[in-house]
């Protein structure tokens, strides 16, 4: 009786935990396109600054004031060292997403998102000389294809927004890379993590934003006939990103790997189908097939490196790429627990990037 409580519990707690996460996933994205086109608030600089103030001031209360978490401490000069570097890529792929979900739809931008799989293993064959199973090739041939298919029949294509959209892929691709020599050695939370790169990205993207947004703002405040609702939406928007990050955070220790890939999937096909409903962007037949060929694609991808992370020892793996000197050492003396190593530094914001997480190895390896 009381283990069939517990699984009962179980079951809700991993139901809730992924119905929280679409729930703040999808309010961002639609918060964030309606602010570049029912507002007209055409700054993507601006909208990710205000993300980077709003995931700073609630990663300060999360840890400093409520005690959510404890906070990791890093030695100042590992801050510039390390985290700076991670922070600067993190914002360039902020800004390529609220970039491209400017120019293009939602279900495209989402659909392009999803190529961030086989860019990461072909920027680790290229560039680390990493090795992989012949299955992790196969499996990205789905999403390759979908991705062609989906870009060849896009009614609403706009090049700077799609090629945006593929550079921010490459940006993730190699946050998530960078994150494995840069940040070995913690054991790092979504909130730890934004806690420590959303001043850093702030202090970046700010100059930037101010110069070249700067004077359109402006002209935007003089003439924006409901400047309220408009401030309200704006601040929500970044509200909500943080919020995503806090759902990530929950969604993961509340779910297994193998359900955490379904449901990141499955979020993707409901934030399209919530978008269309909403903004009502033209959607061809062919066009719909290749965004579910690439979430089939990303889903046995996902299977893929989770069979052949829990094969029997002995069998035969991929080989492990060596480690090079780019790799550096731990920034703690404590004992390394394998199961916890930061291995990936995803986005999950489907559509702006927004939301932040580092994943235990147990999810990607």
């Amino acid at each position: 009786m009381e283990e069939t409580r517990l699984c009962s519990w179980t079951v809700f707690r991993s139901i809730f935990a992924i119905f929280q996460w679409w729930s703040f996933n999808v309010a961002v994205i639609i918060m964030n396109k309606w602010i570049f086109q029912k507002l007209d608030f055409k700054f993507p600089l601006t909208v990710s600054c205000v993300h980077f103030i709003c995931s700073s001031i609630g990663a300060y209360v999360m840890i400093k004031v409520l005690k959510v978490k404890p906070l990791i401490s890093v030695e100042p000069e590992d801050r510039w060292r390390r985290i700076f570097p991670m922070s600067f890529v993190f914002c360039i792929n902020i800004v390529l997403g609220n970039v491209s979900l400017r120019y293009i739809p939602v279900s495209f931008m989402q659909t392009i998102k999803s190529f961030t799989p086989a860019t990461t293993v072909i920027l680790q064959w290229m560039v680390w000389r990493k090795y992989f199973d012949w299955r992790i090739w196969a499996s990205l041939v789905p999403i390759v294809g979908g991705i062609l298919l989906t870009s060849v029949t896009e009614l609403s294509f706009n090049a700077f927004g799609f090629c945006a959209a593929l550079f921010g892929c490459l940006a993730t691709s190699t946050k998530t890379i960078l994150a494995e020599s840069l940040l070995h050695g913690y054991k790092f939370d979504s909130i730890n993590t934004v806690y420590y790169m959303a001043p850093f990205a702030t202090m970046i993207l700010a100059v930037p934003a101010l110069l070249l947004e700067g004077a359109g703002v402006i002209a935007w405040i003089q003439t924006s006939p409901n400047l309220l609702s408009s401030f309200i939406i704006i601040i929500g928007s970044g509200v909500m990103a943080f919020c995503l990050n806090f759902s990530i955070f929950y969604v993961i220790h509340s779910t297994t790997a193998v359900t955490f890939n379904v449901a990141g999937n499955l979020k993707v096909a409901f934030a399209v189908a919530f978008s269309w409903m909403i903004f009502k962007n033209p959607i061809s037949p062919m066009n719909a097939f290749g965004c579910g060929v690439t979430l089939v694609g990303c889903t046995f991808y996902g299977y893929v490196r989770h069979r052949l992370a829990n094969q029997l020892p002995g069998t035969p793996r991929t080989p492990r790429t060596p480690r090079s000197r780019l790799e550096m050492a731990p920034l703690v003396n404590d004992k390394i627990d394998d199961k916890m190593l930061v291995r990936e530094l995803v986005m999950i914001d489907d559509g702006t990037r927004a939301g932040l997480c580092v994943l235990p190895l147990k999810h990607f390896i």
